[in-house]
C-alpha cells in the first residue's frame, strides 16, 4: 500500500531554536579530571545495531523487526510496548537535512493505514498471536536516535503533545555510550497547526500522547498533594525515570519498574512487580519480597503464560503513614 503524505511545515509562534548543550565526559585519576575523547559512530548502521541488541536496557522496548518496509516506507526498526501495548518505530540519523515532524507523522500516518502489516510482522517475527484490538494504537509513537539534533529539530518537536522522541546517542573511548533525552518543556499543543493539513490531523485524532494531567485531574487535592510527596521523595534519589502512559505512570530505575501508580480520585493503587513462579515452583530470578511488619501490602498472582505472575498491591490515601509506604517502595528500588 503506497502512502501519500503531504510535506509539514511548523513552526512556533515567537519562539527560538533552543540551544545546543555540550557534554563532555571525564575520568578521574588522582584526583584529576582527564577529559574522554569522542569515538564518533562512523555509519547510522553502527547506531541502530546497537540500539536493536539492547532496545529492552535502553528503551524497556522488545525488538520485532529491522528495515521493516510498508508502503514507500522502511521502518529502521520496529519495536512493541509492553507497558502501553503499542508499536514503537525508531529511525536512526547522522545528518541533519530532514525534517523530524514531516518524518515522524509520515511514519505514523503509515502505520494508522497499514495496522494489518504491522500485527502481521509482529506475529511472524515474535510467534506471538496479537488480534488487532490488543493494540491500543493511540499510545503508538516514533523516536529518533542521532548523535546530535540542531536546534530547529529540536524546537519543530516542542510541542506537549508530539508523540515523538529525540535521543542523542554519543560514543566515548573505553566503549562509553551516553544517551540523552531531549524533553519539552512547553504546553503549546500540535493540534493547533492542523487546519489544512490532513496529516497532522488524522493522527492527531487517533494519536494521544498521554500526560501527567490525565491520571491527576480527577483526583482531589489530598491525593495529587501525595502524588507530588511520592515525586519528590523519588526526585532524590538515582537514575530515576518517569513513564507515562494511559493506564498509569510508572517510577523506573534505569528502565525496570520499581512501582506502577494508578491515580484515582481519593486513593493512589500501586502495583509493586514480585517475580515469577512456574509450574514447577520455580522461581524467577530477582524475586522479590517485602519487609512489611505493617502488613500494608496485599500480595496478588495471576496466570501468565505457563506460570504466575505476583505482585503487591498498596491502596494509599490521606489517613496511610507516608513514611513507612515509602519505606517500602525504597525495598524495591534498592532491589534493581
Amino acid at each position: 500500500m503506497a502512502v501519500q503524505v503531504c510535506p509539514i511545515t511548523v513552526k512556533q509562534a515567537n519562539s527560538r531554536p533552543l540551544p545546543l548543550l555540550q557534554m563532555n565526559i571525564y575520568k578521574l585519576n588522582k584526583g584529576k579530571m582527564a577529559e574522554i575523547d569522542r569515538d564518533p559512530f562512523s555509519l547510522e548502521k553502527d547506531i541502530q545495531a546497537l540500539v536493536e541488541k539492547n532496545l529492552e536496557n535502553l528503551f524497556g522496548l522488545e525488538f520485532v523487526s529491522t528495515e521493516f518496509k510498508v508502503g514507500d516506507y522502511r521502518i529502521d526498526t520496529l519495536a512493541f510496548d509492553r507497558d502501553s501495548s503499542a508499536f514503537v518505530i525508531i529511525e536512526y540519523k547522522k545528518g541533519h537535512s530532514y525534517s523530524v515532524i514531516d518524518q515522524g507523522y509520515s511514519y505514523l500516518s503509515a502505520m494508522l493505514q497499514s495496522r494489518a502489516e504491522f500485527i502481521l510482522e509482529h506475529n511472524e517475527k515474535s510467534g506471538e498471536v496479537l488480534k488487532r484490538d490488543d493494540i491500543d494504537w493511540s499510545q503508538t509513537k516514533v523516536i529518533f536516535v542521532s548523535p546530535s539534533f540542531n536546534p530547529f529539530q529540536k524546537n519543530s518537536v516542542n510541542f506537549k503533545d508530539v508523540p515523538f522522541e529525540l535521543w542523542e546517542i554519543k560514543r566515548f573511548s573505553g566503549d562509553l555510550v551516553v544517551l540523552e533525552q531531549h524533553k519539552t518543556s512547553s504546553h503549546n499543543s500540535i493540534k493547533q497547526f492542523q487546519k489544512g493539513n490532513s496529516t497532522i490531523s488524522n493522527v492527531s485524532s487517533e494519536i494521544h500522547v498521554s500526560n501527567e494531567t490525565d491520571h491527576t485531574s480527577k483526583a482531589s487535592e489530598e491525593c495529587v498533594a501525595i502524588w507530588n510527596n511520592i515525586k519528590d521523595y523519588f526526585a532524590g534519589l538515582e537514575d530515576v525515570r518517569y513513564k507515562v502512559i494511559k493506564k498509569y505512570i510508572s517510577i523506573n530505575k534505569n528502565n525496570k519498574g520499581v512501582c506502577f501508580v494508578r491515580i484515582r480520585k481519593d486513593s493512589l493503587l500501586i502495583d509493586v512487580v514480585r517475580g515469577n513462579i512456574s509450574a514447577e515452583e520455580k522461581k524467577s530470578k530477582n524475586f522479590f519480597s517485602f519487609d512489611d511488619p505493617k502488613g500494608l501490602c496485599v500480595e496478588k498472582d495471576r496466570a501468565y503464560v505457563d506460570q504466575r505472575r505476583y505482585s503487591y498491591k498498596l491502596e494509599i490515601n490521606s489517613k496511610t503513614n507516608l513514611d513507612y509506604a515509602l519505606w517500602l517502595l525504597k525495598q524495591k528500588y534498592d532491589s534493581l
